[in-house]
């Protein structure tokens, strides 16, 4: 970043995206765009797909940026959140799934499998989620990762939705506290 560029604090950042800035705009998503980017590939495999995704969640933050409420998180910690929706709605898309079961097997399905990294270590969430607990770090990894949905947590592992829940939600407490500043 050259040394005159502007640099926003995070509350300056949503009251200019609140006041519709283009500048605010531009800035998060050249700040943003490569984590947010990284954790739909986490999801969803197809870079083509994954682009899409991405604009899609750009266009969400710019249409409910009112709703962010610094008192509950981060903003980063709600971009996240609306990054892995649209990536599992994506996924569960009935357009998604028909274009899967439909699509011609070639060598280059075969070569993109497991081809995908994710690019969390960057912003080191994936060391802070390594200092949890085993079973609040496995379900981190299976539930913001992977994708899976509490549901289909439970049922892989073989535990009560219930306390699928609890220790979820245990576990981003504990990340809550680990990151705050």
């Amino acid at each position: 970043m050259p040394e005159n560029a502007v640099k926003y604090t995070e509350a300056e950042l949503v009251a200019f995206l609140k006041q519709r800035q283009q500048s605010a705009f531009g800035y998060l998503y050249d700040n943003y765009s490569g984590s947010l980017y990284s954790v739909i590939l986490s999801i969803i495999s197809d870079r083509e797909l994954a682009n899409d995704v991405l604009q899609e969640v750009f266009v969400k933050i710019w249409r409910q940026i009112e709703t962010y409420d610094a008192t509950k998180g981060r903003l980063f910690t709600w971009m996240m959140n609306i990054t892995r929706n649209a990536s599992i709605d994506t996924l569960r898309s009935k357009g998604y799934q028909n274009n899967q079961q439909n699509r011609e097997l070639t060598d280059t399905v075969y070569e993109s499998v497991g081809s995908v990294s994710t690019n969390t270590d960057k912003i080191g969430l994936r060391k802070l989620v390594y200092t949890l607990k085993p079973d609040y770090k496995v379900l981190v990894e299976l539930a913001y990762f992977q994708g899976y949905t509490q549901d289909e947590i439970s049922k892989l592992l073989d535990i009560p939705l219930g306390t699928v829940k609890t220790r979820l939600r245990a576990a981003l407490i504990q990340l809550r506290e680990i990151v705050k500043p």
